[in-house]
């Protein structure tokens, strides 16, 4: 057995926690980068020593690893934006008329608040004869128009 990979192995996951994302970042499989890192140490530790695992195999795998964190991160990111682009736009509606699909009807107003819950953002209007209805999807916003 040799020792120096799994002092690399060790120092991987020490790596991996000073960054904070060990926890959040899961593989296809969702076990965690340090459970993989378990999975290598106790093949390792159960390894037949007259034919010990071949240092690039070894490496190999511990790039695969590396590889599945980093897109798993990449994705953790990338929905952040895109929550973040849809606070946005939905921020951008603010003031405006808007035409909300209610059942059969159609109700019309004026947005005059948007509420995030979930991180989904939803809208509170105004009508035409001063009712205030909320809590409602931006996705049921049929359309959008300036206010005259």
């Amino acid at each position: 057995m040799q020792v120096a990979p799994v002092g690399s192995i060790a120092d991987a996951s020490t790596a991996t926690s000073a960054s904070g994302s060990k926890d959040s970042v899961t593989d296809a499989f969702g076990l965690s980068f340090e459970s993989l890192l378990k999975i290598i140490l106790t093949q390792l530790t159960y390894q037949d020593p007259l034919k010990p695992m071949d240092n690039f195999e070894f490496v190999s795998q511990l790039a695969q690893f590396s590889q599945i964190q980093q897109g798993q991160t990449a994705n953790d990111r990338l929905q952040a934006l895109v929550a973040a682009q849809a606070n946005l736009q939905a921020t951008s509606i603010l003031g405006r008329q808007v035409d909300v699909a209610a059942g059969a009807t159609t109700l019309t107003g004026k947005v005059v608040s948007i509420a995030f819950q979930n991180g989904e953002p939803r809208i509170t209007i105004q009508t035409a004869d001063n009712q205030t209805i909320s809590d409602i999807s931006i996705s049921s916003i049929s359309q959008i128009r300036e206010v005259k």
